[in-house]
């Protein structure tokens, strides 16, 4: 019976949905296992051959996990808001939803077909209102919310009024902004309403702000940091600049140290911790404050070196601190006006990353030293960010580099505070090799002493006190699109007010254009019904607006990271309407057992998700402050590229032989119109491409074009992906899955070789035919020893298989383990092993591999139900532990033949059982050797 792997897969597919096969159960008496794959964006492309890396892993180990008895959650869904499908909207004008919807239909079919043992019973798509619906009620939660640092966790806000109302603010200890003024209770009882919501703006979780934001105006959107590379905007190249707009943002910075004291509870790969303690970035210092030399202004800095304070020749302040347009003089201000507009071009990231560009605009204004009160010119430049600290820093060019080349760049003096070392040519930063001079009554103080008594007179004199900074800001929430969560906002006399959890989910509405409004407005804008009707209670045309009882509601939408960061909770209750989850469900399943996703999004989404769920914790609604107890990052599979060579003349091109000593530019060609020779396919090329139609094509002697090949991430744009769906249609599924495994380690990237699925594909039809008595009728006919007892070797091969491969999985070595399985059908099929008792064990070893195969085989072995349901074999040492010794049987040093001993066998023993052995007898014809040497275990010589 021939091994039909299409027919086969098609069959189990079929038979896993109809049986629902890998449901799991909230109130199962078996232990828990909740496995768990960063969900996927639904793009147009589909799936290429690197996208189910970690799929298959994680539905390895799912597998796994349920033949050792586990109650498996193994869900999946897809992160299905996002700014593809709104551009795609734009240039069509076809709604977002019907393209997703179309692009989850290709990426379900894909998954389907490669046979991962998904809940699909538990799917949730981030763009679905009863999903959103929940986004929509924790952002509830988290404006109700302010952080009590004396009990270090978010509390409700009601506690907070009741605080202000008993005793004003004076000895609230709150994470909140900085310009909050002291009240009394009186004060607070004579507020007015707009008044009151003003002030607890300024200490909720989820707050309105004038931020700075990365706004890309042809997305027409705020972008993250982690959104922009090199400057532009990850999804389309587009360039991205500063500016001040009225956003949501998240407090997160409330939670950065527990952010960190999380790192160390949770199995995560260490460069992703370090990601993130990195962009948490807690530093120890001081706080200083600097008065601005004629005007009420001050300048706050955070300095990690206070004792460095006498060494300040200048300070410098971001471009886009709210100071620079106060203190500049009249003189200077067409300079810092026209350096402000230069650096609102660059990003963030490109200008912490810039360290050789040296630029800035002296204001005019001067600053007083808090303890010489001499002058300190007050500069800006882009080496500053608003973002990070106060926006501001004291300059000490001897002690920093950055400061040092800023000073000499613009001719700024240079004191020298550091006793014995010379920074004629370079800057002194070493702390620790550190004694102060030229600095008052910090002179021979090494560093440590110098920082706390620097620290101690800024508190005595109050120009500043110790602290502790951190990097991460907080969090903007807004985006200006349509295609996202809508907010449950609307407004009264300016002031947000939340929709209640009753008449929720607010629905995106309907739109006629997915552009801003020509007013500037985000898309909403363009929606003629979008106001809140606080009778009716629902939403309504907003012509009916009276600011009375119909309200505007929100025009922003939530960014993406909003409904990724708490999927892996609904995944445990995706269908209740009452709750996000049920407390049973959430007490079951707990956490997140592993977890397996990309490395890109260790600052962003996984971030993000801690505090989500680390607020969640706070408010009792989760039993665990960290979601996910293990996280892999798989590595990448990257796709060989194909170049062709663009002459400088922009109208030939040449083959890959003839490039040297010419200035041509790589041009990437589609892999599918290049053979495994590395010859281009001209003629399709042009038709490809159509500027080229008309190009010439210089080529080898014999008349091939070569193309040049590197490897690099696959992607669409490069043109170097591999459809699964060629590949199942030509190898299967299976042969796909054990391919990919094989490549390598699971965590490194590899290049994939369309060729090398050949290996794979070759094992699985010899393991087919190791099953050949169980295929049919006629061979089981033909094949009574089936039910017979294995040979020693087929069981030691057996044992010694079971053990590699559940080694292997337990440390995610899934490349080995495939190794293994190659070696295993080799040895049996060598010993002609037809064995029940070993291939039932071995079909059920391969199954989360190759689980199609398996089932099918399987099947044939007479079993009803899946093969998923069965136990994983149980590894027995006896059957790999050696009973017996072949010995080499040595006449005065020299083998001559060996024998096969019980390694029971004591020397007595041993030299009684070769004495009397023929061959023994042959060589002593008679004689009496002088003596007999036994090794037991190793060798017997007999000396004549």
């Amino acid at each position: 019976m021939q091994y039909n792997f299409n027919e086969i897969e098609a069959k189990w597919q079929k038979y896993w949905a109809e049986n629902q096969t890998f449901k799991a159960e909230n109130n199962s008496e078996k232990e828990k296992f909740y496995v768990l794959d960063m969900f996927p964006y639904p793009s147009g492309a589909g799936l290429h051959v690197g996208h189910p890396l970690g799929y298959i892993a994680s539905d390895i180990y799912a597998r796994y996990k349920r033949h050792k008895g586990f109650n498996v959650l193994h869900p999946q869904g897809y992160d299905s808001f996002g700014l593809p499908a709104e551009q795609y909207a734009i240039q069509t004008g076809q709604h977002p939803a019907i393209t997703t919807a179309a692009n989850i239909k290709t990426y379900r079919r894909q998954l389907d077909q490669l046979g991962f043992s998904f809940d699909w019973s538990r799917e949730v798509r981030t763009s679905s209102p009863e999903y959103y619906k929940w986004t929509q009620w924790i952002f509830i939660q988290i404006f109700n919310s302010w952080y009590n640092t004396d009990t270090d966790k978010a509390e409700d806000i009601d506690t907070l009024i009741s605080v202000f109302e008993a005793e004003g603010n004076a000895n609230v200890n709150a994470v909140c902004d900085d310009d909050i003024a002291i009240f009394s209770a009186e004060d607070w009882t004579n507020f007015s309403d707009v008044e009151k919501q003003e002030i607890l703006l300024k200490y909720r979780l989820t707050y309105l702000a004038d931020t700075e934001v990365n706004w890309c105006p042809a997305l027409g959107t705020v972008l993250a940091n982690d959104e922009i590379v090199n400057g532009v905007s990850e999804r389309g190249g587009h360039p991205v600049v500063r500016k001040k707009m009225t956003q949501w943002s998240m407090r997160i910075s409330a939670y950065a140290q527990r952010l960190l004291d999380g790192l160390d509870k949770i199995d995560w790969p260490q460069p992703l911790k370090d990601s993130q303690t990195n962009w948490i970035g807690r530093s120890q210092g001081a706080s200083a404050i600097f008065n601005v030399k004629d005007h009420d202004e001050k300048i706050e800095v955070f300095t990690t070196r206070p004792d460095t304070i006498f060494g300040v020749s200048f300070m410098t302040l971001a471009p886009e601190h709210e100071l620079v347009g106060k203190i500049t003089t009249a003189e200077q201000k067409a300079e810092v006006e026209a350096y402000i507009e230069a650096t609102a071009k660059r990003s963030e990231r490109d200008r912490m990353a810039d360290v050789k560009t040296i630029s800035g605009a002296f204001t005019g204004a001067y600053a007083e030293h808090p303890f010489t009160k001499g002058p300190i010119p007050i500069w800006i430049g882009d080496y500053v960010l608003a973002g990070y600290g106060t926006g501001a820093v004291m300059s000490v060019p001897c002690g920093d580099q950055r400061d040092y080349d800023f000073a000499k760049h613009f001719n700024i003096p240079i004191p020298n505070i550091f006793e014995g070392v010379d920074i004629s040519e370079e800057a002194f930063a070493d702390k620790d090799k550190t004694i102060i001079a030229n600095s008052d009554f910090l002179n021979g103080l090494p560093y440590k002493k110098a920082m706390k008594l620097a620290i101690y007179e800024l508190e005595k004199i109050g120009h500043g006190e110790g602290k502790i900074n951190y990097r991460l800001r907080d969090a903007v929430f807004s985006r200006q699109r349509y295609w996202g969560e809508p907010f449950p906002v609307y407004y009264v006399d300016g002031m947000p007010q939340m929709i209640a959890k009753e008449h929720l989910p607010i629905e995106l509405p309907e739109v006629e254009k997915y552009l801003p409004t020509e007013t500037g407005e985000p898309p909403l804008g363009n929606a003629e019904v979008w106001a809140w009707d606080t009778v009716a209670n629902k939403v309504v045309n907003n012509s009916e607006i009276n600011n009375t009882t119909v309200f505007p509601l929100e025009l922003n939408t939530m960014p993406g990271w909003a409904g990724s960061s708490q999927y892996f909770n609904r995944y445990m209750d995706p269908h209740n309407s009452e709750e996000i989850f049920s407390e049973k469900a959430i007490n079951y399943w707990q956490d997140v057992d592993l977890y397996i996703g990309g490395s890109e999004h260790a600052t962003g989404h996984l971030l993000y998700s801690r505090f989500w769920q680390k607020f969640m914790f706070d408010k009792g609604l989760v039993p665990k402050d960290e979601f996910a107890k293990k996280l892999i990052n798989q590595g990448m599979i990257t796709g060989t590229s194909a170049f062709v060579y663009r002459d400088e003349d922009g109208k030939t091109l040449i083959s890959k032989g003839l490039i040297e000593g010419r200035n041509v530019t790589p041009i990437h060609a589609d892999v599918s119109l290049v053979n495994a020779s590395d010859e281009l396919d001209i003629q399709g090329f042009k038709s490809w491409r159509d500027e080229f139609a008309d190009a010439e094509f210089i080529t080898e002697e014999d008349g091939t074009f070569k193309v040049g090949r590197e490897v690099e991430k696959m992607s669409k744009s490069k043109y170097n992906v591999v459809n699964p769906d060629a590949i199942c249609e030509e190898y299967g599924a299976d042969s796909l899955r054990l391919y990919e495994m094989f490549l390598g380690p699971l965590e490194q990237s590899k290049p994939w070789n369309t060729a090398g699925i050949t290996g794979a594909h070759g094992f699985l039809k010899k393991l087919w035919k190791l099953y050949t008595p169980f295929l049919d009728e006629t061979a089981i006919a033909e094949h009574s020893r089936s039910e017979e007892e294995p040979s020693k070797e087929s069981w030691k091969t057996l044992h010694k298989t079971i053990k590699k491969v559940e080694e292997d999985i337990e440390n995610f070595s899934f490349n080995t383990s495939v190794s293994t399985f190659m070696i295993c059908v080799n040895e049996l099929s060598a010993q002609k092993c037809v064995s029940r008792k070993v291939l039932e064990p071995l079909a059920i070893l391969v199954s989360p591999y190759a689980p199609h195969i398996a089932e099918e085989l399987w099947s044939k072995l007479g079993h009803s139900e899946s093969i998923a349901t069965a136990p994983f074999p149980k590894f027995e040492e006896k059957y790999i532990k050696e009973s017996d010794k072949e010995y080499p049987i040595s006449f005065n040093g020299k083998m001559k033949f060996t024998m096969q001993l019980s390694l029971d066998l004591n020397k007595d023993e041993i030299e009684a059982a070769v004495m009397s052995h023929e061959k023994t007898q042959q060589q002593l014809a008679g004689r009496t050797p002088k003596k007999v040497i036994v090794v037991p275990g190793k060798i017997v010589n007999i000396v004549g």
